[in-house]
């Protein structure tokens, strides 16, 4: 790439000046830009009337769009084929790349890259919330650009590779599927005949508060909603706490958080976690040794049947003002299966989890 000669844009691109009389009955597609080379997409669809404006650019199938105002964060792309005839306003300059220089999909793959990025960058100015692509630096940046050739080699090879990364996706995701649903079916067959005990039997509150102080660093985690399990949040600054509360969790501990539970921010505790701390919103119940684990009540608390208790534990007019109430989680009633069951229930999960 390196041994390529450099091109300026301007050298390679037309810009499309294809303005249209805008028509008050028509219907007119218009064009969004995605952040970070996501692809340009529809944006909705407006009759002439409702277009706060009597001219339009129309674009065509192949051309380049950019973001006049988030070049700098990666809004460009090609125009796909059912764009073709949309509209955009003047804050989406569009080109026509030249045939015998540049192809259109060769752009597109260098304008992915962090160094076009960088270069949409420093060719942007303005004052916050002002900052705007210059068109004429815009023209003076410079890609690598070798001869129409070895622009096909290269698209050929990227796209392969693309299209081979996509199988893998698909693959992992039938993968994941499949591990589910072994899963799940492992897990009904297990509980099938079990007894259900209240969670205040199973698995009491346990709230570890810790004395905060100001030289004092406590690393945070959180539970993703949706059964996405723990993160680490930054560590904490005594100095720079004052009517927070923190508690300590432990490995093997059940967490759930009060204001999300109801939509699955619910997790087992591993050894990465052990020491962390949580704030006033994360509950940690502490299943009793050699009756239930973290893993296997996790597991069934995100299953239809214990998410509608966890629901109903979790009152509240609007999805923001849902809170897990302590004495209501204490009510849940889950099942209770032979204890060496659940753990091999616990080393199932952990395949999953490896692959």
């Amino acid at each position: 790439m390196r041994a390529w000669p450099l091109e300026k844009l301007g050298s390679v691109l037309d810009k499309s000046e294809n303005w249209i009389e805008v028509q008050p009955d028509k219907e007119y597609s218009e064009v969004t830009v995605r952040l970070w080379g996501k692809g340009v997409n529809l944006r909705g669809t407006k009759i002439g009337s409702e277009i706060g404006s009597s001219r339009r650019l129309s674009v065509s199938e192949g051309q380049f769009i950019i973001s006049r105002i988030d070049a700098r964060h990666g809004a460009c792309g090609l125009v796909p084929k059912n764009l073709d005839g949309a509209v955009v306003t003047n804050d989406f300059p569009v080109y026509t790349p030249k045939e015998n220089k540049i192809l259109p999909r060769y752009l597109e793959l260098i304008s992915k890259t962090h160094f076009f990025v960088d270069a949409c960058k420093r060719a942007s100015e303005g004052t916050t919330n002002r900052v705007r692509l210059k068109e004429p630096r815009f023209f003076d940046i410079e890609i690598p650009l070798p001869d129409i050739a070895v622009q096909k080699l290269v698209i050929d090879k990227v796209d392969f590779a693309l299209d081979k990364l996509e199988e893998i996706k698909l693959l992992r995701s039938s993968l994941l599927d499949d591990a589910q649903a072994m899963l799940s079916s492992a897990f009904n067959k297990l509980i099938e005949g079990a007894v259900y005990k209240p969670m205040s039997e199973v698995a009491p509150i346990v709230r570890r508060q810790i004395e905060i102080t100001v030289d004092g660093e406590y690393p945070e985690l959180g539970a993703r909603s949706f059964g996405k399990g723990i993160f680490h949040k930054p560590t904490l600054i005594g100095a720079e706490l004052d009517w927070q509360k923190l508690y300590t969790v432990h490995s093997g501990d059940l967490v759930l958080s009060n204001i999300k539970a109801w939509e699955g921010a619910i997790a087992a505790a591993g050894d990465n976690d052990h020491g962390r701390v949580g704030s006033h919103r994360y509950i940690t119940c502490v299943p009793v040794e050699g009756v239930t684990t973290a893993n296997f009540l996790a597991f069934y608390l995100l299953t239809q049947e214990g998410i509608e208790q966890v629901q109903a534990a979790s009152p509240g007019s609007a999805d923001r003002n849902r809170t897990l109430a302590m004495k209501r989680l204490e009510k849940i009633k889950v099942p209770v299966p032979d204890y060496d069951k659940q753990l091999w229930f616990n080393q199932l999960q952990s395949y999953v989890e490896k692959i």
